[in-house]
Parts: structure tokens; sequence; C-alpha cells
């Protein structure tokens, strides 16, 4: 193969400062000693100018980019749909190479798009995958939709713990057990004070709520507690027909309708992915139910593009980094650059399977802590220990195609199972 040869393979690069209004790109052929800068705007006519001005080059195409909030993406799927190859520059990076280059913390647009063009020269670059091409769109909406119900569901709750219960039945405080049940906010609309529920008789109270507090394990001694609590209750005497009693009512509503969307869309997830091999293969771990592995599916994307369990736990920002220079060495501890998300989902999934009965999860973490079982400091390495193990099982499991067996986890290489 001559040089021309080779020369007619190598690919043209396209580096993008991306911004909300325009975007700035750089672009640089094999064939041309000066690249050439564009300004493209957000919108589809100057899209199609891009693609066709890339295009005329006749030459395979690289483009790379930093992740901009959601301004990317739909620069990202256009180019992707045009054929071209897609990469994705880490903001971490990104920064730490434009101080090094320009000895400086100055940052614009053209010098960005000049050290992206620099990174892709060197290859360091990242793989992007387009949920839409990929098919993973809906179920990132799906989880992104229910985290940010989910905290503002949390918001409201500590909002009510915090504010409307201290001063209007501060009480009520010991009689709920989990935020995610609706009979606690319906029982509150319709007694939001102590003082509406003491001005009834016990049974007409009694028969009043028996059909708003659910279905309960010694539902009329809950009742009655209830009743005999608010006689006694240091709560503010306010009118019924108060703004303030308006105001907790309308609080209460937003928290019923916030409990019912998340109802919804854990319904919704468990439809669309029933008939999905990997979350069947997911829900067989311990600790990790509908939601944790429908996050895990939207973040992770496909799981098997890991060779290594050791990538994946990077990508997830759960890899062991330590500073070291000389003489001193620090404290190795997880590096966590990667996915915040992911990441938090591991952990909590880790947290719900040392809480039951038998597994090996459990087992690993009991005996990480049993020289001092009450050294606070022990238990969080060992929690920390235990969310890596989490995340190497789901990549085994994934990965070989297997459901969960207890006490037989193990990571995949080169076609065999580790234990």
């Amino acid at each position: 193969m001559t040089d021309c040869d080779i020369t007619a393979f190598t690919p043209v690069l396209a580096a993008i400062d991306v911004s909300k209004e325009r975007h700035e790109v750089l672009i640089e052929a094999p064939d041309k000693k000066r690249r050439r800068r564009v300004i493209v705007l957000n919108n589809l006519d100057e899209f199609d100018r891009l693609i066709g001005l890339l295009r005329s080059y006749q030459r395979p195409v690289r483009v790379a980019f930093e992740a901009t909030g959601n301004y990317h993406r739909a620069l990202a799927y256009r180019l992707g749909l045009a054929g071209f190859e897609i990469k994705l520059i880490s903001s971490i990076a990104l920064a730490r190479t434009r101080e090094a280059l320009h000895n400086s913390w100055d940052k614009n647009d053209p010098k960005d798009a000049q050290v992206i063009l620099h990174m892709m020269t060197i290859g360091a670059e990242q793989f992007y995958h387009d949920p839409l091409m990929r098919g993973t769109n809906d179920i990132q909406e799906l989880s992104k939709t229910h985290d940010m119900i989910s905290r503002s569901k949390t918001e409201l709750w500590h909002r009510i713990l915090t504010h409307y219960l201290p001063l209007y039945f501060p009480e009520a405080d010991r009689f709920h057990r989990s935020s995610r049940s609706d009979w606690f906010f319906a029982f509150l609309e319709l007694f939001p004070s102590p003082h509406f529920i003491a001005a009834m008789n016990k049974d007409a109270f009694i028969k009043a709520a028996w059909e708003v507090v659910g279905r309960k394990v010694g539902k009329e001694r809950l009742l009655a507690d209830i009743y005999a609590t608010s006689a006694r209750s240091i709560g503010l005497p306010v009118a019924p027909d108060s703004d303030a009693i308006c105001m907790f009512r309308m609080i209460l509503a937003e928290g019923r309708s916030l409990i019912a969307q998340r109802n919804e869309i854990e319904a919704r997830a468990v439809a669309m992915l029933k008939d999905n091999a990997d979350y069947q293969l997911l829900c067989t771990i311990p600790g990790i139910g509908p939601i944790n592995a429908l996050t895990i599916m939207a973040e992770a994307g496909d799981l098997r593009r890991f060779q290594h369990h050791r990538q994946f736990l990077k990508f997830c920002g759960m890899d062991l980094a330590t500073i070291q220079s000389g003489m001193f060495r620090g404290q190795t501890k997880l590096s966590k650059y990667g996915n915040a998300r992911l990441r938090r989902t591991l952990w909590m999934a880790a947290q719900v399977a040392i809480l039951q009965r038998a597994n090996s999860f459990r087992d690993k973490f009991e005996r990480y802590i049993t020289k001092d079982r009450h050294n606070t400091h022990l238990r969080r390495k060992a929690s920390t220990a235990i969310a890596a193990k989490m995340a190497r099982t789901v990549h085994a499991v994934i990965k070989s195609g297997e459901p969960y067996r207890p006490f037989f986890e193990g990571t995949i290489h080169s076609g065999r199972t580790l234990l």
C-alpha cells in the first residue's frame, strides 16, 4: 500500500466545542496545512451545512466533543446518522490538558476546540454511545424522570417533617414508617391538625379514618392511639378554613401526586423490561429490584462492551486511586471519576443486599467487620467493598448470561468464570 493509499484512509478530524446557541468547529484534513474554523448555529439548516462540508472532503470523518448538558445530543445524533465516527472528550481531561498546553486557566470556545483537536490527535478520546441510536433512550428517560421525581418527593417530605408537622401536628411523626406510602399523606390531608380529631368522638374518628389508612395490622389500635395522642397534642390551634391549613393541604396534595407519578413510572418500567433478558438477569442479584435494574441498564448501556470488570469499575468511578510522590504515599480510595448515578445505585443495592438473610454480600460484610463491629470507619470500608463486589457481580452476570447463584459470583475473563 502506497503513501497515497494510506492518506486516503486517514480521517478528517472535527473538534466541536458545544454551547447552547452555537458550536465552534475546528476541522483538520490530512492534506491541508491550515485548519478550518466553522461556526455552526444550533438549528437543522446549520447541521446540514456542517454535514455537507465534512462529506465534501470525501474521507472518513471522526468527530469529538465535550458533553455539555444536553446541548450536544441533537448535533451528535445528526452526525452519527450521517455515518461519522463520534467520540467523547472527558471534561476533566479537557480542563487539565488546556491548563497544561496554555499554562493558564483562561478559557474560551476557540481555545477549547483547539485542545479537543489536540486530544484527538493523541488518542485521548472516549466512546460515545448515542441513546437514541442504541435504543436506550426510553430507558434513560424513565430512569432520569424517576430520579427527579424521587428527589422532589424526598425534598417535600423533609419540608413536611421539619416545618409543617412541628407547627400543626408534632406527634404525628412517630406514626409514619415509610415515605413510600401514600396513606400518611392522605391521613394528614384529611386531618392536618390534631384539634380536628379531638373535636370528634372516638368512634366517629375511627369511622372517618378507617378507609384512609389502608390495610394495616392492628388498624383499630393504631387509630385509637392517634386519637389519644391528638387529645394531648401541642400543635398550634389553627382554624380549619385558615390559609395556613390550605397551604399545608396544598403541599400534601403535591406529595401524593409525586408518589402517584413515581408509582406509574415504576409500573411502566416493569412492563417495558419484563421480557428483557438483561433485566431478568439483574433482578436475580440480591439488592437489585426493578428501579435499580432500570438505572443500571440506563446508565451503563450494554455491559458486554466492557471486556474486564475493572473497565466497568472505572466507568462507575469505583476503581482505586492513590496519590504518590517521592516517599509520600496517600491513602488508597475510590477515584469517583465516573458515572455518579450508577455508583450510587450500586451502593444502595449493596446496602439492601447486606440486610438480607443469606447471601455472599452479607457474608463478606460480616467477615469484614468481625474485628470491630462498632468501628464506623471499618463499616464504611466494608460497605465500599460490597458496592465494588456488587459492580463485579453485575458485570459477571450480564457477561456470562447466567442468573445469580449464591456464593458463586465471579468475573468473566477470556470466556471463563473466575471465582
